[in-house]
């Protein structure tokens, strides 16, 4: 348990309490909870307390159990916070018994996620995906939370049998809502169906940017077709499919680049469900630009989690090129000789990966080439040379060799 220290820039922002539960390596567990500190940030809180707490098993009840509810309890009293944030998803029920318990608004991660979206989608496509990964959230949540939720007598005169429960009404008002929304968004994915048919038919080579949330994407989109799309250094700064035109002069055609919104641990499968137009683009592409934050400390469980989307929307078979980010964040021990080599990912697929630093224009140009190669059909060959190549430490000791192949991943550093 560590305290947060609140500064002037949060005054008029909800003072939150974070909670983590180590449930002993089922599941992934954030020891610092840093990401979940970064989403309150996003969704307008201020963490000033953090919370640890170690089980084998949630409490049924409460999640975290009584003594340890007793403890937030009492930093909720100390810090006058407003509302405690849980890194893990809590059900109806226990979501209901801490909000009872503590005597201030609870969230879980996937609320907060929510509430995100929420507040960042722009279009009509977004507003509507959110709308629908809410709705269905909120479904499982009447559980009698609300003191409205009161039994309606039915009859002339409210004379009679008993009427419909007042939870029945929301639950089916929520399903008709829902439904209406579904609907919407089936003609959303039929119109973009039709431009992604005119596309094919123009013989159109489509990219994607996908990757985890913050890594960089939208400033890579803005670089790469001079676009300016909002970028900023914060999780889920974009929401909304962004596609422009980019011209390749090796080839002398354009090519189509689209910016989707970033992936994140735990992303609420709904979400997920809702954003499948949007994120149908990344299935169809011809080539993923699969962008990493080369600075992260957790970059690998990143690249993980957004493979794992990967294979959930179907684009698993896509193939790849990786681009490490922020290239300029690196320390100069920590970064490779050369711009391109090639890392292998899961089950031996070895893909081609370019450093890269956006806002410098650092390896934007090896970037291009990478593209055009794929365009042109000749990826492979590249992908060939840069494995038979040979091998040539970076500078420095061996000991600063290890450490930074550890740090980046990389899996050999080229000439």
């Amino acid at each position: 348990m560590s305290p947060d220290t609140a500064t002037p820039a949060s005054a008029g922002l909800a003072r939150a309490i974070l909670v983590g539960v180590d449930f002993g390596g089922s599941g992934h567990f954030d020891p610092t909870l840093d990401e979940l500190a970064l989403l309150a940030e996003s969704a307008g809180d201020v963490a000033v307390a953090r919370v640890i707490a170690r089980r084998k098993a949630p409490d049924p009840a409460l999640f975290v159990g009584s003594g340890k509810a007793d403890e937030i309890k009492a930093l909720v009293q100390g810090h006058q916070a407003e509302a405690v944030l849980f890194d893990q998803a809590l059900s109806p029920a226990q979501q209901r018994n801490l909000e009872q318990h503590l005597g201030v608004a609870v969230a879980d991660r996937t609320m907060l996620i929510l509430e995100i979206f929420a507040a960042r989608a722009q279009s009509h496509e977004g507003k509507l995906q959110v709308e629908l990964a809410q709705l269905q959230y909120l479904s499982t949540r009447l559980v009698r939370r609300w003191s409205h939720l009161e039994r309606q007598r039915g009859g002339i005169g409210n004379r009679g049998g008993p009427g419909e429960a007042q939870i029945e009404l929301d639950r089916r008002m929520i399903g008709e809502r829902i439904k209406a929304v579904k609907e919407r968004l089936v003609k959303v994915k039929r119109q973009r169906s039709t431009q992604r048919k005119q596309r094919e038919r123009n013989q159109t080579f489509r990219i994607s940017l996908v990757g985890y949330t913050n890594a960089g994407k939208s400033t890579l989109f803005n670089a790469l077709v001079r676009a300016r799309s909002y970028a900023a250094d914060k999780l889920f700064a974009t929401l909304d499919t962004t596609t422009r035109q980019f011209y390749l002069e090796d080839v002398g055609r354009s090519v189509s680049l689209s910016d989707t919104v970033g992936f994140i641990r735990d992303l609420p499968h709904k979400l997920v469900e809702a954003f499948e137009a949007t994120l149908q683009e990344a299935a169809d592409a011809d080539l993923l630009l699969h962008v990493v934050d080369a600075s992260s400390q957790v970059l690998q469980e990143q690249m993980a989690e957004v493979q794992r989307v990967l294979e959930e929307i179907g684009a698993a078979d896509v193939p790849q090129v990786l681009v490490f980010s922020k290239f300029d964040k690196l320390e100069a021990t920590q970064r490779p000789r050369n711009l391109i080599d090639t890392i292998e990912l899961e089950a031996g697929l070895r893909v081609p990966r370019v450093f890269v630093s956006a806002l410098q224009g650092q390896g934007l140009d090896e970037l291009r080439r990478i593209i055009t190669e794929a365009v042109l059909g000749t990826l492979a060959e590249r992908l060939n040379a840069l494995e038979s190549a040979p091998t040539v430490a970076a500078s420095g000791s061996d000991d600063e060799v290890a450490a930074q192949a550890l740090r980046t991943g990389t899996q050999h550093f080229l000439a």
